[in-house]
């Protein structure tokens, strides 16, 4: 038995200059978000979360994919990210338990290839709250190119006994990146210890 569903709400942005300087190509980041009701509102506090996970979780995740899909060919993606945000009502517990289990998340990471897991946002919030979806490298989370942030919100959601359940998804990283990746640091550090010791 699948989620019910209110709506779905796809966000996309292409960015072609940064910091007053053209990329060498534009960087699209999308975001597709399903506003679900929250299946455990009403109930109190609920032990077992499990039966609606298992209940619900993929083919949720499988229809998220789908759309992400249709607006962005899977070959292209780079980044890649999740995000869920629980109503008033609900406890952030009930947001965790969609997107912290590979029945939902095994359909992004499959259908792109990917290795590295889905970074993640998970919080409670009003009706047009932001909808914060961090993303990194698909492949190596190492790659600090990589760390980015789409920012989307959906005027009337979550309503108090909904959740937010969305996807990221950009076919490159920050369009001037500079700062290195974490090998690089790493590198450096070794080094320097060693120069360290040497002394």
């Amino acid at each position: 038995m699948s989620f019910t569903i209110r709506k779905i709400v796809t966000y996309r942005e292409t960015t072609f200059i940064e910091g007053g300087k053209e990329g060498v190509r534009p960087v699209t980041m999308l975001g597709v978000a399903a506003v679900i009701a929250n299946p455990w509102s009403g109930q109190g506090f609920v032990e077992d979360l499990s039966p609606e996970i298992r209940k619900g979780c993929s083919s949720l995740g499988e229809r998220i994919v789908e759309l992400v899909l249709k607006e962005m060919d899977g070959d292209t993606i780079e980044a890649y990210g999740k995000a869920a945000i629980v109503g008033t009502d609900g406890e952030i517990e009930h947001a965790s338990a969609i997107i912290h289990t590979l029945r939902f998340g095994n359909h992004f990471r499959d259908a792109v290839g990917a290795k590295s897991y889905l970074s993640f946002t998970n919080k409670r919030g009003a009706p047009g709250t932001s909808i914060q979806i961090p993303m990194m490298h698909k492949h190596d989370e190492g790659f600090r190119s990589h760390y980015i942030t789409l920012e989307m919100h959906i005027e009337d959601a979550p309503r108090h006994d909904e959740i937010i359940v969305a996807l990221g998804a950009a076919d490159g990283g920050r369009l001037h990146p500079r700062i290195g990746n974490r090998y690089q640091d790493l590198q450096e550090l070794a080094a320097e210890a060693e120069q360290d010791g040497n002394h």
